[in-house]
């Protein structure tokens, strides 16, 4: 039985692709490995939206090559977003590599695999194909709590920023019932939490209140104890969809509402298609409709044109939204998009210290919120033992907060009331109340 090495770069959807790839492939007949060195097929599933992502990628295939050397026999290759946007011209770039697949051919690897095995002939396959939202949907794992459910690819935005319309290709959406069969398979075999994964999930079904329509319906299934989403646009969220964070109680009290800046001029010359006081206005929507609700969001710093105003404008917008957590971003150029072409480059200096300065507002301001945390009691959904302790459980509250907590039994799966004792600026720890 051949053994194949999965290792991932990048968003949740790549994570959910890899599981759906490995489901694919152990159906097909080949084995999981646990290293690199043991595995007889190694694949790179790769994202594009920074440069730094594709170098990580590029290099740690150059670091496979000496195993290639060793073991002629081995077949290397890149899957996903890189795969998609660069094609055969990695085979150039990285002449260890036999095969490069695309975004939307993922469900065609056992058969590439089984003749690069057999003719060691290489194989690029990038192109679009009807219907590729439905056709890798599988799952594969021991015991799974918590669970990434694809209901559409491709993105229609257009961020002067973004390459994910070229890696994904236009938005395609999976029917309601499909995706909500998928969700009861989930359940009936453990699963009490699903997260809802698109490129712009708000965008589901290209019509108004359709990706509410679904929430509604996953809502449903019984034995679902927790529904998440991401990545959703601040402009998918409508008074509908505010309405179901007041009333659809299994969806949890957390939104992640990537901003990217907090200056109208910078978000105009994004096409964001929002303003800042629009922005702040959903976030307020949004905590009234659900008090306790925790906001996260993304930032970019150093977009091209954005002056020291800008800057602070974003700074303040981190404040002024109070966020529960972000994820900073240091503005990097993507190959065919409209940004990378624009005047006024900022430096790589200037992108540094203010991504420190930003990251050091965000870190006062989240440690200032995990301290009030301390004391009081919370619902986690144990996931499994802690990845740093294995004889401690690891669990997450309902508004995304990771807990560690103590138990002399397996609490996997289970819903239960802890105490946050101590906090630090990633984790909460606490003990069974």
């Amino acid at each position: 039985m051949k053994k194949v090495f999965l290792k991932t770069y990048g968003c949740q959807m790549n994570v959910r692709d890899s599981e759906a790839v490995a489901a694919l492939l152990t159906a097909h007949g080949y084995q999981l490995a646990e290293s690199e060195a043991e595995a007889d097929v190694i694949l790179l599933n790769t994202c594009s939206v920074r440069d730094a992502a594709d170098q990580k990628a590029l290099g740690k295939m150059a670091s496979l090559a000496p195993l290639k050397r060793q073991r002629p026999e081995i077949v290397l290759g890149f899957l996903g977003c890189m795969a998609q946007v660069r094609g055969g011209e990695l085979l150039k770039e990285s002449p260890a590599v036999d095969l490069v697949v695309g975004t939307q051919r993922f469900h065609h690897l056992p058969e590439y695999l089984d003749r690069l095995l057999a003719d060691r002939q290489p194989i690029v396959d990038v192109a679009a194909e009807a219907g590729s939202e439905s056709a890798v949907k599988d799952h594969v794992g021991e015991r799974p709590v918590t669970a990434l459910v694809s209901i559409m690819q491709g993105c229609d935005m257009h961020c002067t920023f973004c390459i994910v319309p070229a890696t994904r290709g236009a938005e395609r959406s999976r029917p309601i019932p499909e995706i909500v069969e998928e969700v009861r398979q989930l359940v009936a075999a453990g699963v009490k939490e699903v997260t809802l994964l698109g490129q712009i999930v708000t965008s589901y079904g290209r019509k108004k209140s359709e990706f509410v329509k679904l929430l509604a319906a996953v809502h449903d299934v019984p034995g679902l104890e927790r529904l998440r989403f991401t990545s959703p646009h601040p402009k998918g969220f409508g008074d509908d969809l505010v309405q179901a964070y007041r009333d659809l109680p299994k969806l949890c009290e957390h939104a992640h509402l990537p901003a990217q800046s907090g200056s109208d001029r910078i978000l105009k010359l994004m096409k964001r298609g929002y303003s800042r006081a629009q922005y702040l206005r959903i976030v307020e929507k949004l905590r009234a409709a659900r008090p306790g609700l925790a906001l996260g969001t993304d930032l970019i710093v150093g977009f091209p044109g954005e002056t020291e105003a800008d800057f602070r404008e974003t700074q303040s917008l981190l404040r002024e939204a109070d966020f529960d957590q972000a994820y900073l971003f240091k503005y990097s150029k993507r190959r065919g998009t409209p940004a990378a072409t624009m005047p006024e480059q900022v430096s790589r200096e200037v992108k540094e210290r203010r991504h420190a300065e930003l990251l050091a507002q965000l870190n006062d301001q989240v440690a200032r919120k995990h301290r009030q945390l301390v004391g009081a009691t919370l619902e986690i959904l144990v996931e499994g033992p802690s990845p740093k302790d294995p004889a401690r459980w690891f669990g997450r509250t309902r508004t995304n907060h990771g807990v560690v907590v103590a138990s002399d039994r397996d609490r996997r799966g289970q819903l239960v009331p802890v105490r946050i004792v101590r906090a630090n600026l990633t984790t909460l720890y606490g003990e069974l109340a």
